[in-house]
């Protein structure tokens, strides 16, 4: 299991300069690619972005590459001029297509990286090995720390499941006792409102056992039960868990509900309470997993 959240980050020399690249995530339901490399290498953003792909499949995921030379960071400047040209055109042509322009923190960084300028810029070719490579060891690091922080949350996706059980038992334990109960309360009611109604009639018995049998939640607790082995067996498995932990969660929840709505039951409906809390707090989590 792999969290959606990591940071990894590698340099390399070339010559009397440095290469630097960082990878940063966050989660997000699709893969959300973004590269910042030195303008006059735009053509390896292909090659980085298929890199990032071999190591993440879901996540927000931003590259930044920064190149600096032998006197540190300050060799390194952003050509303002031609970044604010870019902004104004960009703006321009929203207007013009009658779009909202509200320029956010990440847009300008994105404006600045792309008019990036540093002394002795190489040529992208003649670069290509050392970035690539150096890409590669940062996502190494990336992968490892979402590696760490998804073992983490298998931990916790094994506790909570064990709850979702222990709650599943109990309902299990009481259920046989709810269609009982809901004939005897029928029973009750009918002799209490003083209706001119023979509790042995036929009819009446055949009402009262379709009532009770609406209130019978065994195939929602069959249906429930075969949903958490499948969850667990997802987390054993080791593959990528998010999309289809949401789908198997969505089903169990809408079994829980069920069972709320038809067993009519104080102590089902307390436990069932429980069961969404803890189905709210997985799916919270679950957000965070590959």
């Amino acid at each position: 299991m792999k969290s959606m959240t990591g940071y990894g980050r590698a340099s390399a020399s070339f010559g009397s300069h440095t290469l630097t690249v960082q990878v940063r995530s966050v989660n997000r339901k699709t893969l959300d690619l973004t590269v910042a490399l030195p303008g006059a290498w735009e053509d390896l953003e292909a090659a980085v972005g298929e890199r990032v792909r071999r190591f993440a499949a879901r996540g927000k995921i931003h590259v930044d590459v920064e190149f600096t030379g032998d006197k540190g960071p300050a060799s390194v400047t952003w050509d303002e001029a031609a970044a604010t040209e870019t902004f104004k055109r960009l703006a321009a042509f929203a207007v013009s297509r009658g779009v909202p322009f509200t320029p956010s923190p990440e847009l300008l960084w994105q404006l600045l990286t792309s008019q990036r300028k540093g002394a002795d810029l190489p040529d992208a070719e003649a670069v290509r090995e050392v970035l690539l490579a150096a890409v590669e060891e940062a996502l190494h690091g990336f992968a490892a720390m979402r590696a760490a922080e998804g073992e983490a949350l298998l931990v916790d996706f094994i506790g909570r499941l064990e709850t979702l059980s222990r709650h599943v038992a109990a309902i299990a334990a009481r259920a046989p006792q709810v269609p009982a109960a809901c004939r005897d309360q029928l029973h009750r009611r009918l002799r209490d409102a003083g209706l001119d109604l023979d509790p042995g009639d036929e009819r009446v018995l055949k009402e009262i056992a379709l009532f009770a049998d609406r209130c019978d939640i065994t195939e929602e607790l069959t249906r429930l039960r075969s949903h958490l082995d499948q969850f667990a067996t997802l987390l054993k498995s080791g593959a990528e868990i998010g999309r289809k932990g949401e789908f198997i969660l969505q089903e169990i929840g809408r079994e829980v509900h069920t069972i709320g709505s038809k067993a009519n039951d104080l102590a089902i409906s307390q436990n069932v309470i429980e069961l969404k809390n803890e189905l709210e707090r997985i799916r919270e989590q679950i957000a965070n997993v590959e």
